[in-house]
């Protein structure tokens, strides 16, 4: 378990260092824009969020694997200018459609903020996060990825205050990101342009990772659209206000979620392992646990802790609450399913057509209960689509685990 410990540690307590200041920042923000603000600007970055996943496509689930089996730098060199070229060719389409859909969602007033944070979000689809993760290299993800977002943070926190101009962090962490994309090229890519030679060449490779693409990308587009829904559907900030709260200290503990997932994926997958059966029920239970943790947070100390980051006037509420921990429960239980299960062994159509399924549950029932002014009612289709998608890879997903070797006699004399 040594092994483990180390990569949980490298690949959750360096970035959790890196997530203070941001952290920190939100309430600053909340207290300077407003209720109408803090939609907006939430909002934004919810769009933001699902024009990383698409920029990303399926680089964070494919990407890994890639540079795990890659037997030289040349290979792994040549697989990451893979990913910037063909990642290029998608954020040309998606950041302009990206901002113009945040200004029409965004209050008046406040769209520049909004753009600017929605950018912010947008560039971390080009994170080489992945690549660390492949290379079992934490200091990847601190330096690369975490650290220019903490400057960032850390210089716009002042200038904020002084100003009240909430853009500045979204234009100083877009240059922080683009600064850090240009030295790890520099270092880890191939050498010349990143654009692609043959725009042919970078179609193909976009098609052939498309299934496990639409697995990302139809699961953030309902991750990513309880702030726009409801934040476009009802009529009233003020109501929209706390919701956005509840969404914002949801989002901040996915990164739990996303650590520990990063953290097992290739400790369970490993070719050699002497036991797989065992390693994928150890991530499992892990996964449950955090789930069940975290959801009880979300559900009981949410508004407390909303009230306290970003004041009274933008408290999330006891219901909201609770739907959000339902739904931070339910994906981190299918977590493991999904990264070390059914995508490693070829069942990207059973995930996608289950995510596929629990989205057009989950918006439809967003998008109605918005119509209505139910804001908690957004939340319960967030949670909603959750526990559908667990429950409809429950099944698939304890089939391949069953069928795997399980603890040997020898391997089990040593434990």
């Amino acid at each position: 378990m040594k092994p483990v410990l180390l990569r949980l540690a490298g690949f959750t307590i360096l970035p959790l260092l890196a997530l203070v200041l941001p952290f920190l920042l939100l309430p600053v923000i909340a207290r300077v824009v407003g209720a109408p603000g803090w939609s907006s600007i939430t909002a934004g970055q919810a769009i933001g969020v699902f024009a990383a996943t698409f920029i990303l496509w399926s680089w964070n689930i494919a990407g890994p694997v890639a540079v795990a089996r890659s037997r030289t730098p040349q290979e792994r060199a040549a697989t990451y200018s893979a990913s910037m070229r063909s990642r290029l060719i998608i954020a040309s389409v998606v950041l302009p459609v990206m901002s113009v859909l945040v200004i029409f969602v965004a209050h008046d007033g406040y769209r520049l903020d909004a753009v600017t944070m929605a950018w912010a979000t947008a560039l971390t689809g080009f994170s080489p996060a992945w690549f660390g993760i492949g290379i079992g290299q934490p200091r990847i993800l601190a330096i690369f990825d975490t650290l220019p977002r903490f400057l960032a943070a850390l210089l716009s926190a002042p200038l904020i205050l002084a100003t009240g101009q909430i853009w500045i962090y979204g234009v100083l962490s877009v240059v922080a990101t683009v600064s850090a994309l240009t030295s790890f090229q520099r270092r880890f890519g191939e050498k010349g342009s990143w654009f692609p030679k043959s725009p042919v060449a970078a179609y193909r490779e976009l098609i052939a990772q498309a299934g496990t693409a639409g697995v990302n990308l139809t699961g953030s587009a309902y991750a990513s659209s309880p702030v726009p829904i409801a934040t476009s559907t009802v009529p009233t900030a003020a109501d929209t206000a706390g919701f956005a709260s509840a969404d914002s200290i949801y989002r901040l503990g996915l990164f739990s979620i996303v650590a520990l997932g990063n953290t097992f994926q290739g400790w369970a997958l490993e070719h050699d392992a002497l036991n797989p059966k065992r390693r994928h029920a150890i991530a499992l239970t892990s996964h449950i646990l955090l789930g069940v943790g975290g959801g009880l947070v979300l559900a009981l100390l949410c508004p407390w802790i909303s009230s306290v980051m970003f004041g009274e006037d933008v408290k999330a509420d006891h219901l909201t609450s609770l739907f959000y921990g339902l739904s931070f429960l339910f994906l981190s239980a299918s977590t493991p399913f999904i990264r070390n299960v059914l995508i490693p062994a070829g069942r990207q159509n059973t995930v996608l057509r289950w995510t596929a399924v629990s989205a057009v549950i989950g918006i439809s029932l967003m998008v109605a209960s918005g119509l209505s002014s139910n804001v908690p009612g957004v939340a319960l289709g967030m949670a909603v689509s959750e526990a559908v998608l667990f429950v409809g890879l429950l099944i698939p997903a304890a089939g391949l685990l069953r069928a795997m070797p399980g603890e040997s006699q020898k391997v089990g004399s040593t434990l």
